[in-house]
Formats: C-alpha cells, sequence, structure tokens
C-alpha cells in the first residue's frame, strides 16, 4: 500500500472546478477545496446537488467543463482514471459473476499483464486485511452485501491508490450491517493512511465518519469543516436545515437556529418564548419528538426533542396552545452570506 510518510502526496486540491451539462445548467459551480492528505472527507448534500459529479471529476469518469484537479501537486484534470492515482469504488460494487472473489480482487492486475501468481498473491493479501480469505472461491451471488462491498474494497485497493472515491458505499445495506461497515471503513482508512472522500445524503454516516464534512446545494459549497463545526455552527439556513436538528427562527434581532433538542416547551400562560400550537408528536424510544407551529417566527413548524422521562411524564395535547423557549447561550446567529470552501489541516 502507498505510504504516507509523504502526506503531500496524498493532497487532493480542486480549483475553480465547473462541469456543465448545457449553458444555463451547472452540476458543479466554480468550486474550490482542499483536502488534506490522509484525511477522511465527505461530500454531503442532496440529490442533485452536484456530489456525485465532483467525484466522478476526480475519479476521470466524467469530463471537466473547467477549473482543475490536482493531486500532489500534479495537475491530473486531463489524466486517464487508470493515470490518476485514485481509485473508486462504486455504490452497486459492480462485480464480475462469472468471478470467483480472488479473480475479482485481482482482475484490473491481470488486465494490466501481471502473472497469475503474483496477481492472487497480491489478491489474497487484500483478502485478509479485509477478512474475506475464506471467501476467496465464492462467486458474488455466494456472498452477503456485507461481504460483496468488502470484496469492492480490495478490488480498488489493489492498484494502491493513493485516494480513494466512495460513491454511497452504504446505501444497499441494511440499518445494522450499515452502522457495522461505517466503524470497518473508518478503521481500514487510519491502518491505510489513505485520503478517502465519500458521497453520501445522509448526515448521520458523514457525522459518524468524516475529519471533514462538505456541505453541497446546487453545485456549490455551502460549508466545509469538522462534524461539529457543521452541525452546531452553521452558515446558512441550508446547512441548518439539511444536517437536521435545527429549527430556524426569524426574530428581530435577525435570523438564528437552535437546535431542536435545546428547546423547551413550556405552559401556554408561561411568560418565556413564543406562541405555539401542538401538530404532531411522536414516541421515539429515548426520546418524544414535538412539531409546533410557531407563525410568529417560522413558516414551517419547529422540533422539539425531549428525553423520555420528560416526554412521557407529561400530558401533550395535539391542537393545544403551548410556548416553545429556549436559552439565549443556545443561539446560533447565522450570517448573512458566507460560502467556506477550504478545509484547513
Amino acid at each position: 500500500m502507498p505510504s504516507s510518510a509523504d502526506p503531500s502526496a496524498n493532497t487532493l486540491e480542486l480549483v475553480a472546478l465547473t462541469k456543465r451539462y448545457s449553458d444555463t445548467v451547472a452540476a458543479v459551480d466554480n468550486i474550490n477545496l482542499r483536502i488534506p492528505a490522509n484525511h477522511y472527507c465527505c461530500l454531503l448534500g442532496p440529490s442533485g446537488c452536484g456530489k456525485s459529479s465532483t467525484l466522478r471529476m476526480i475519479a476521470g469518469h466524467e469530463t471537466v467543463t473547467s477549473g482543475d484537479v490536482l493531486l500532489g501537486g500534479r495537475n491530473i484534470t486531463d489524466a486517464t482514471a487508470a493515470e490518476r492515482g485514485t481509485a473508486m469504488m462504486f455504490q452497486s460494487y459492480a462485480l464480475f459473476p462469472h468471478l470467483t472473489t480472488l479473480d475479482n480482487v485481482a482482475f484490473s492486475l491481470k488486465m494490466r499483464g501481471v502473472s497469475k501468481a503474483e496477481r492472487h498473491q497480491r489478491a489474497s493479501a487484500l483478502l485478509e486485511r479485509v477478512a474475506m480469505t475464506e471467501y476467496a472461491q465464492r462467486k458474488p451471488s455466494e456472498l452477503s452485501g456485507g461481504q460483496q462491498q468488502r470484496v469492492a474494497l480490495a478490488r480498488a485497493l489493489i492498484m494502491e491508490p493513493r485516494v480513494l472515491l466512495l460513491d454511497e458505499p452504504l446505501s444497499a445495506l441494511d440499518p445494522f450491517l450499515r452502522i457495522q461497515m461505517r466503524s470497518e471503513l473508518r478503521r481500514w482508512q487510519k491502518e491505510l493512511g489513505l485520503t478517502f472522500i465519500h458521497v453520501t445524503h445522509s448526515q448521520e454516516e458523514a457525522m459518524a465518519l468524516a475529519d471533514t464534512i462538505v456541505v453541497m446545494s446546487r453545485g456549490r459549497i455551502e460549508q466545509s469543516g469538522s462534524p461539529g463545526e457543521v452541525f452546531n455552527k452553521p452558515v446558512s439556513e441550508f446547512v441548518a436545515r439539511f444536517m437536521g436538528g435545527h429549527n430556524v427562527l426569524d426574530t428581530p434581532g435577525g435570523r438564528i437556529a437552535v437546535r431542536s433538542d435545546r428547546m423547551q416547551v413550556v405552559a401556554h400562560d408561561d411568560e418565556a418564548g413564543l406562541p405555539a400550537t401542538l401538530v404532531d408528536m411522536e414516541y421515539q424510544g429515548s426520546y418524544g419528538l414535538l412539531s409546533l407551529d410557531v407563525p410568529q417566527a417560522s413558516k414551517t413548524p419547529l422540533s422539539v426533542m425531549l428525553p423520555e422521562a420528560s416526554y412521557v411524564g407529561r400530558r401533550f395535547t395535539l391542537g393545544q396552545p403551548y410556548r416553545v423557549a429556549w436559552s439565549e447561550q443556545d443561539v446560533h446567529r447565522l450570517p448573512l452570506v458566507s460560502r467556506i470552501a477550504n478545509i484547513e489541516t
């Protein structure tokens, strides 16, 4: 595997990167991004935000309209996928159904003319790393989803990339296996010392995996930073709402965001907070989730998360008046305009 002795060799930079499918539509709109070496970076956003197009341009599977992709200071914008020093792990895994696990992993080496003995030796070493040695002679149809993912990872790693690109690799797995594989991916990234760039639409997945989250919307970067920074200090209404857990309110002092678990519901005759009407409630086991209309401050219902004991211990009634309140220390004031496009080491 590549050595991490020279960290700059794995640093990826996108410079004014743009992808247009027509004169009027920019899938990726002039983004600038620097991802340090040996970093786990998640590109996060809703469908159509440009995250997959960005990943495919990095991989060389999509042509760049304008701008540059640099890896370790080398411009790879026009290089073929095989020449870049990157490898792609696809959402569908794309394993060859007629080949064994061992031959699936070794396939790219076969295409490069590597002898059977050498390619099988290298493939076997990777299967051991991903705990798949005992399944070496099985076909993909004989493997579970998690096992197929391990094979796809080993196949991507056999070309010794400096950057591994992952296109929603966990989306096809059931919830329990998804959590297990998140832990595996994080461990492999640390052990291998590679830069991982992972596309996902799951906020929970990005929070669990990333050193840095890059939130995208409409082809642009809305915000980048550590999971804690992005979650607790969103720079825009879009980020606050998309990351979940935040209510956005219009107040006399400007637009603010308050986490739903930091808000309180008090009696309608209390002097604190704003008038509200309870429109929905859900018991979620460890907490209760209340939705309240607060027309004075928001066009959409506010969400309030209450600990289970507080939720179960009170009798809430749909359609009844209450008030929602919060502490000033839990207020995050949203900047008017701010787009962050560089990750600091």
